[in-house]
């Protein structure tokens, strides 16, 4: 494919990731402040509306890896796309909270099969690109996360958590538009050799090599912990900054994210990855902890631009160590993993959120801490050496 028609479907795809995780997925987090404020939702409840989406997140890879073909389904990518700009708007017109537990739980499944459609599809079409370019894509989520901040920022110290649900929809219907004409992964027809478990006789266990074990509980634990900064940083800032404190941060976490995993292809290069990954949750860990143990802007800011700068690389160095693993289905076992770490993380939150968020942020501090710790086992396997990537 020519370098035209890699930067096309590139751009179709940073928009569908916009829409599908920097506003589907994410834009509740610097929401979440305005309706504890003006909608009468408890902090237990906002855990509640996380654990939700991230119940819906854990269906999408569950379906794509019961039912592989569906990756290809132009029909339900674009249902999709609607459903997403559909779920934001309802936010806005209800006070439900059944109805906004509904509303969340649709998003996050919607979110979750976009983002394997979407990814499986921009792996595809720019197989023949260097890896960054697809760094670049992926910078797509950060990009809408940084727009989330600005539009709700944008609406003022008076702004309405209804308008926030609102202009956000509307920047998702704008960014679907493009979206919508990517091209997707072709079908994969199956065929006996290739189902699961049928691989030339070989057994699952016998394919599954040591070093995966760790990576596994490693990125279970850090989707528990990252989650909890991911949902309650915003409104962790507001409790104890001034008010554009709160959006600014989760502004420079979107901008953050916006070059992180095309750093970290580019630093995979030199250094192995699972040494990057380690590093990259040891720095979150850190980030995280920031606004919880040091009240004011400047620690809020520092705290945004770590979370920002690396919970995609990880994600990216996570699925590209479990692709060279030799294990079967490795990045829809990752993907479940994670999904279920998230489920978790608002859950054991919730109860520390009686007198605030700060020990919510550090228990996800600690949390992440022991995903990284996890993560050196990766390089001290001797029986399974991990390539770089």
């Amino acid at each position: 494919m020519s370098a035209v028609g890699v930067r096309r479907i590139g751009g179709m795809a940073a928009a569908g990731f916009a829409v599908a995780m920097g506003l589907g997925r994410f834009a509740f987090t610097p929401t979440l402040p305005l309706m504890t404020g003006q909608a009468g939702l408890s902090a237990a409840a906002g855990a509640h509306l996380a654990t939700a989406n991230y119940l819906g997140y854990l269906a999408g890879p569950v379906l794509t890896l019961i039912f592989p073909r569906l990756v290809s389904s132009r029909i339900l990518y674009r249902c999709s796309l609607v459903l997403i700009v559909a779920s934001l708007l309802g936010m806005g017109l209800t006070t439900n909270e059944p109805t906004w537990l509904g509303l969340r739980f649709l998003a996050g499944a919607a979110s979750a099969l976009l983002f394997v459609m979407i990814a499986s599809s921009a792996a595809y079409h720019c197989r023949s690109a260097a890896r960054h370019v697809i760094g670049w894509v992926y910078g797509g989520i950060g990009a809408g996360i940084a727009l989330s901040g600005i539009l709700i920022l944008a609406l003022g110290p008076g702004g309405s958590w209804r308008h926030a649900w609102w202009v956000v929809a509307l920047a998702s219907l704008a960014l679907a538009v493009p979206a919508w004409f990517l091209p997707l992964h072709p079908a994969i027809k199956s065929s006996p050799a290739t189902r699961p478990g049928k691989q030339t006789g070989v057994r699952l266990r016998d394919r599954i090599v040591p070093g995966f074990t760790p990576l596994v509980v490693s990125y279970f634990l850090e989707g528990v912990g990252y989650i909890i900064a991911g949902t309650f940083l915003v409104t962790a800032v507001a409790a104890s900054s001034p008010g554009w404190v709160g959006n600014g941060t989760w502004i420079l976490v979107g901008i953050a994210a916006v070059p992180s995993s095309a750093l970290y292809a580019a630093l995979s290069h030199r250094i192995s990855a699972p040494t990057l990954l380690a590093s990259a949750m040891a720095l979150q860990a850190v980030g995280m902890a920031l606004p919880a143990v040091l009240p004011g802007a400047l620690p809020a800011l520092v705290a945004g631009a770590c979370f920002g700068a690396t919970f995609q690389g990880i994600t990216t160095l996570s699925m590209t160590i479990g692709a060279t693993s030799g294990v079967p289905h490795a990045v829809s076992i990752l993907t479940i993993m994670f999904s279920i770490g998230q489920v978790a993380g608002p859950l054991l939150a919730a109860p520390l959120l009686t007198s605030g968020h700060s020990a919510a942020l550090l228990l996800g501090a600690v949390i992440v801490t022991c995903a990284a710790v996890t993560a050196v086992l990766l390089r001290v396997r001797k029986t399974s050496p991990l390539p770089h990537t």
